[in-house]
């Protein structure tokens, strides 16, 4: 199919090319998804107590947990067997976040409101999923997979710093309830982009003997690691900082620091990656993401305090984001065309076990340090950033790793 693939060297460009239109719907999901996060964390954590945020913390994590049933056995195979599967199910992921944004508006103090929010989050997962197998289909080589997925990553920088103050202003002068309303009003925007996205020429075949061992390459495998160990500190130290501020009593303004010093580092990371890919592979971006946080970390640890917390935080989302999408575009690389969607579904779920079961244990300990949570953080980076990189030299040395 003739829009299926860019002409050369206009491949991440703006205007009609196929990847405008996959950034233009991006833009609009992760807005969406920024203005629901704004929602859910005013009624679940931020406007409780100590004693009664711990609780629902931890069936935040729950909540967040179980859509995965969901995405790796239905909604990956979905994608791949569907003729234009991928862009049909990013409008009905959309469409389906519509409906129940407005349906929790209606039900905030209601039982109903954590099914309808379990549903929300099932579908955004499951569009992060479809996005992450488009993006092949809208580059022309394999070498600027990087740098797509680094402009993606910014543009959700963008509109999640566009949408996430308006959202907490228009809480703070109404309610959640309207928050979410216009959360439903950019995903029913997010519907029509949507389709202008060029659909996918052909469905995938069932999977092959092949694709499986494919798929258990080391390049991948190891790559997954990694990025389960990135995606566990994220979740360790958000909710360690989190706690550690709301145990002293900081102000709100703090929280925004910390938050603001996150999102910082996740727009460095977007803008590091690709200029990596330049001079490194993917593995050699994935070993950066885990050791270079490890050294800030340890000496966050030493000199523990508020600022502490924020440059941490910063560090921890350089590297998460950078290995994001190193660790994308390997998968786009490596893995079998037909099979992208399982793949990121399967993984999607992997790692979002990881990030729930880092951000359990400061959720579940009461009275965790955080100097001491910032030690075992280092520590555990350090480690596996270490063994990732000695994996990878022995993969390389037995040639199952692709040659640069």
């Amino acid at each position: 199919m003739s829009q299926s693939r860019p002409t050369p060297g206009h491949d991440v460009q703006l205007g009609q090319s196929p990847f405008a239109r996959l950034a233009l719907t991006h833009a609009l999901a992760i807005g969406a998804d920024t203005l629901v996060a704004v929602a859910l964390a005013g009624s679940i954590f931020f406007s409780a107590t100590l004693a009664a945020a711990r609780p629902k913390v931890l069936l935040y994590l729950g909540i967040t947990m179980v859509p995965f049933a969901v995405v790796a056995p239905v909604m990956g195979p979905m994608l791949d067997r569907t003729k234009g599967g991928r862009r049909l199910m990013v409008a009905v992921f959309a469409l389906g976040r519509a409906v129940l944004c407005v349906f929790m508006a209606d039900h905030l103090n209601s039982l109903l409101f954590y099914p309808a929010a379990f549903g929300t989050l099932a579908l955004s997962k499951g569009y992060l999923v479809a996005k992450s197998a488009l993006v092949p289909a809208v580059v022309s080589d394999q070498a600027e997979l990087v740098e797509a997925n680094s402009r993606l990553a910014l543009i959700a920088v963008l509109a999640g710093v566009a949408l996430g103050p308006l959202g907490a202003g228009i809480q703070t002068l109404l309610d959640a309830g309207w928050v979410l309303r216009l959360a439903a009003v950019v995903n029913l925007v997010s519907v029509v982009a949507a389709f202008r996205i060029p659909k996918a020429p052909k469905t995938a075949p069932p999977v092959q003997p092949e694709e499986v061992a494919e798929l258990h390459a080391a390049s991948i495998r190891l790559a997954a690691t990694a990025m389960a160990v990135l995606r566990a500190a994220v979740g360790f130290l958000t909710f360690l900082a989190a706690f550690d501020l709301k145990r002293s009593g900081a102000g709100s303004w703090l929280f925004g620091l910390v938050i603001g010093a996150g999102a910082f580092g996740g727009f460095l990371g977007a803008v590091i990656a690709p200029r990596l890919r330049r001079v490194v592979r993917e593995e050699s971006i994935l070993v950066g993401s885990l050791l270079v946080p490890a050294v800030v970390t340890l000496f966050g640890a030493r000199a523990f305090g508020n600022t502490a917390i924020a440059v941490v935080a910063c560090a921890i989302s350089v590297g998460a984001s950078s290995g994001r999408l190193a660790f994308d575009s390997l998968v786009q690389r490596d893995a079998p065309d037909a099979a992208r969607g399982r793949t990121f579904a399967r993984f999607e779920t992997r790692f979002q076990l990881a990030w729930v079961g880092g951000g359990f244990v400061p959720a579940a300990i009461p009275h965790l340090p955080g100097r001491v949570g910032f030690l075992v953080l280092a520590v555990g980076l350090a480690f596996f950033g270490l063994s990732y990189l000695a994996a990878v030299r022995a993969a390389r040395s037995s040639n199952e790793v692709v040659p640069h």
